[in-house]
């Protein structure tokens, strides 16, 4: 269950498992799940991914799913698309010529020029379809007084009426070539590119009016989909609870003194308890942990910023230890320490792949800061950092990606409690909580990395809150999860 379309260069996809494993662990009394249910459930996610995509990302773009020339359907579909060009140019050169399959051509091209007409283009209309009157081209044919090129000439002229201004060069491109059977070819090569040009223009006119209504939207479609899949939010129930679990755990824990007795059951909140959840996301193992059902429609944003800020994390503890070790030396330096950021940035890109060898990364970044640190204190005549100096600064940051690292530790926590802190803001594009200290290096890409996760969590709370309030609602108070949302827009 794949919708056709895409989210930059990746295609948007879902789990398929969700749907199925949701059918398997239905709980007491089981419930017939007939294949009509399952084909609703996939329709509603489909269509509710595809409204959420089209609506929150500005970039959204449908674009067309081209074949390597490599693989084997690549060239199986080169080979059967040559061959049929190879056939309309023999029929076409044949004498007397044969014109079957360019008439089939000029059919398919005037229903796709008649697509992209708006109901009030009828004076159009007509002179399409009275130029590419196939009946009467047909007649012509019979007695070989058909104008094959004059009709191509024609489509040319009208599709540069109708195309976007991005499509201008690829009409002159059409006019100025000369072999009938390639200009066909291109004709619906562009044809083609303007079908997806309308589609996106089509996507940009429903986006204001799909974010205007989105939160009813997904809601109502998340509601139609558990009713067709049991045990719908049983990922998210147990994402919740992990949050309930410790956050009874750490209350007990401080609740109790010594020579007391405290027997009183301690008092959760329980927007605490889901912005715990929600942090719980940016350290998430998206390769290998299932991701709470609520969240599928933004599962691929939330991994690409989680895996951004493992990247930040890293470069801010290799400044804490430059700092700490050369910050003398190069204090006032601040094209050194922007040099030195860089250089962190790009050895350190695509670390979140299994591939990726981060110790022989941070050996390199080590190097790199010795490098460029030594340079500087030479233009400033001064001695240069001994080998012990330099040994051990490339040592501690190999020694980063080594399991309880204290400066990753505190870096981590400190980013923790700053992402913890913009949950708690009424609106926090408009005060930005202060930057907790070491941070500062990455102070500009962390705010707007903030900004962009509480965008999400924000619109995620709208849609999903009364499923999550239900949810809560169980695991706190042991009170029984209403089987309906309301599933009308919340009021501020």
């Amino acid at each position: 269950m794949r919708p056709h379309s895409y989210l930059g260069n990746k295609p948007l996809s879902y789990p398929q498992h969700w749907l199925t494993l949701a059918f398997l662990s239905a709980t007491s009394p089981p419930r017939v799940v007939t294949f009509d249910d399952v084909m609703a459930a996939a329709r509603n996610l489909s269509n509710m991914t595809l409204a959420h995509e089209i609506a929150v990302n500005d970039h959204f773009q449908l674009k067309q799913d081209a074949l390597s020339e490599n693989s084997l359907a690549g060239r199986v579909k080169h080979i059967v698309h040559q061959a049929f060009w190879d056939v309309l140019e023999s029929d076409l050169n044949a004498d007397p010529p044969e014109y079957d399959y360019a008439l089939k051509l000029f059919e398919e091209i005037r229903e796709i020029l008649l697509s992209f007409l708006t109901p009030g283009g009828n004076r159009l209309r007509n002179q399409i379809c009275e130029v590419l009157d196939i009946e009467l081209i047909r007649q012509q044919a019979k007695h070989n007084a058909v104008d094959i090129q004059g009709l191509a000439n024609y489509v040319i002229s009208t599709m540069g009426k109708l195309c976007a201004p991005v499509r201008d060069g690829d009409i002159r491109e059409l006019k100025a070539t000369g072999n009938i059977v390639e200009v066909l070819r291109q004709i619906f090569h562009v044809l083609d590119l303007m079908k997806m040009d309308m589609a996106n223009f089509t996507i940009m006119s429903l986006r204001p009016h799909l974010q205007r209504q989105l939160v009813e939207y997904e809601r109502t479609k998340f509601q139609e989909i558990l009713e067709e899949t049991p045990n719908g939010l049983e990922q998210t129930t147990e994402w919740i609870k992990e949050s309930v679990d410790e956050e009874l755990l750490s209350l007990s824990e401080t609740a109790v003194t010594p020579g007391t007795e405290n027997s009183s059951t301690p008092s959760l909140s329980p927007t605490l308890v889901l912005n715990n959840s929600y942090l719980k996301l940016l350290q998430w193992d998206y390769q290998k942990k299932e991701i709470p059902e609520t969240l599928m429609t933004d599962g691929t944003r939330l991994q690409e910023l989680t895996e951004k800020l493992n990247q930040l994390k890293m470069i801010a503890c290799l400044s804490l230890i430059t700092n700490n070790m050369v910050g003398a030396i190069t204090e006032g330096q601040p094209e050194l320490a922007n040099r030195l950021k860089r250089i962190s940035a790009v050895l350190l890109e695509g670390m979140n792949k299994e591939t990726f060898n981060l110790k022989e990364a941070l050996k390199s970044i080590g190097v790199q800061t010795c490098i460029e640190v030594n340079k500087t204190l030479k233009e400033r005549d001064l001695p240069v950092l001994n080998a012990e100096i330099q040994a051990n600064l490339i040592g501690q940051f190999s020694s980063i990606e080594d399991k309880d690292n204290s400066i990753w530790s505190l870096v981590d926590k400190r980013i923790q409690l700053y992402m913890k802190s913009l949950l708690c803001l009424p609106s926090p594009q408009k005060c930005m909580p202060p930057i907790p200290g070491g941070l500062a290096v990455i102070q500009q890409e962390l705010e707007v990395l903030g900004s962009r996760y509480v965008n999400i969590v924000n619109l995620n709370k709208q849609v999903y809150g009364p499923f999550y309030a239900n949810i809560l609602r169980k695991l706190l108070f042991g009170e029984e999860a209403m089987g309906k949302v309301d599933a009308s827009p919340p009021t501020n």
